[in-house]
């Protein structure tokens, strides 16, 4: 750190990218790439009920999760992985983020209709007020190819 504040270098050096799936992985990790991070861990959430019924088996999820982090790896062949299993999916991120020691989290918004919207709006105001280390919003830039 500088006397005037973290240096670009040092928020990149170590960044946690959050990703929901395979095509969101991917889609990330391409709008990340530009910015030449050191140093990437993929983060894939599992949301479990507590008392309550999983969304989706955790054999699912995990296979998910494996499916995101080979995903990410296309981009980033050197990136570590890092599973979470929580209910709060923002609370998750940022227990990862010190977990891993990360210098920032990187996220791509979701897009999707104004209900989806409205919810990852929600989530991404919570990751972008809350967080207790650089949060970095990547542009939704969508391939062309």
């Amino acid at each position: 750190m500088t006397e005037s504040g973290p240096r670009s270098e040092d928020l990149l050096a170590h960044v946690l990218l959050p990703v929901a799936h395979e095509k969101d992985a991917l889609a990330t990790a391409e709008a990340l790439e530009p910015y030449q991070p050191d140093r990437v861990t993929t983060l894939h959430v599992v949301e479990k009920g507590e008392g309550v019924p999983d969304k989706t088996p955790v054999e699912q999820s995990e296979e998910v999760a494996a499916e995101s982090y080979a995903a990410v790896r296309t981009v980033f062949p050197d990136a570590d992985d890092h599973t979470a299993y929580a209910r709060d999916v923002v609370g998750a991120i940022f227990d990862a983020a010190e977990a891993v020691d990360a210098s920032a989290i990187a996220y791509r918004s979701r897009g999707g209709n104004r209900i989806m919207q409205f919810l990852s709006g929600d989530l991404s105001l919570k990751l972008v007020t809350n967080a207790d280390r650089p949060v970095i919003a990547l542009p939704r830039v969508e391939r062309t190819e």
